[in-house]
């Protein structure tokens, strides 16, 4: 056990994931890392936390982390549902097998882990956060990645739900919506010349932004400066969203 606040971070063995638990690890939080990536052992090690091996997509393992969590170091104060898969394909020949898998981790897996959270944060009279990791693709799509811009979507209603149901327990439930960083999701992209130059004319500030990023707007959202802030998705997107042309 320990006096410094848990933040629990999903799908933190690398990129914005990891990130975050950097950075609230600088905020003084005791941070557990969990992926599906048993490198994310490692990681936690050296940031003086814990890791563990968890697969998003599983409910009943999700469950079971919460419970191995609480034992081994207390309750989370801080979630950080950033498990994410994609799955791309051919919209017409996109099997159901592939949207649910991809829904499975993206939306259902954050709504088991945001409930469990909050249950363990209203039992142990914590005044939590919680901070969803949504994109830019629940406003714009991509038609290659359906199920995954559905389940982005998903996460920014189902945010404002749980600030909803949470509020009069002073459980903030806030969003992040990141536009085009610079991690492994985005490595494509920056290989193919032509690529990279079509999704920076599309960005306003004419660079991807950096997993740091992402994480800063993280933590502020896990910390007393955003105490008066919930059921918000912040898109963090070099101004993409606001663009109406694509950029010369």
């Amino acid at each position: 056990m320990t006096d410094a606040p848990i933040a629990l971070i999903t799908g933190a063995a690398q990129g914005i994931g990891l990130a975050c638990a950097e950075a609230l690890a600088g905020d003084d939080y005791k941070v557990v890392l969990a992926d599906i990536k048993d490198n994310v052992k490692d990681e936690a090690v050296r940031l003086g936390g814990a890791g563990y091996v968890c697969d998003f997509g599983d409910a009943e393992a999700v469950l079971a982390l919460f419970d191995q969590i609480e034992t081994e170091h207390g309750p989370v104060a801080a979630l950080v549902n950033n498990a994410g898969i994609a799955m791309p394909g051919d919209f017409l020949d996109y099997s159901l097998e592939t949207f649910d898998t991809v829904l499975g981790v993206n939306l259902r897996g954050v709504f088991v882990a945001t409930q469990r959270a909050a249950k363990g944060m209203v039992a142990n009279n914590i005044e939590g956060a919680i901070v969803n990791m949504s994109s830019i693709n629940a406003q714009v799509a991509i038609p290659a990645i359906p199920a995954y811009c559905a389940s982005k979507g998903g996460v920014m209603q189902l945010t404002k739900v749980a600030a909803l149901a949470l509020a009069t327990h002073n459980i903030r439930v806030n969003a992040v919506g990141p536009g085009s960083i610079d991690t492994e999701m985005m490595a494509g992209v920056n290989a193919n010349p032509e690529a990279f130059r079509m999704a920076m004319s599309r960005t306003p500030l004419g660079r991807p932004g950096t997993a740091r990023e992402i994480a800063d707007v993280v933590a502020f959202l896990c910390s007393s400066k955003a105490s008066y802030v919930t059921g918000e998705t912040i898109y963090v997107d070099g101004g993409r969203l606001g663009l109406n042309y694509v950029m010369s």
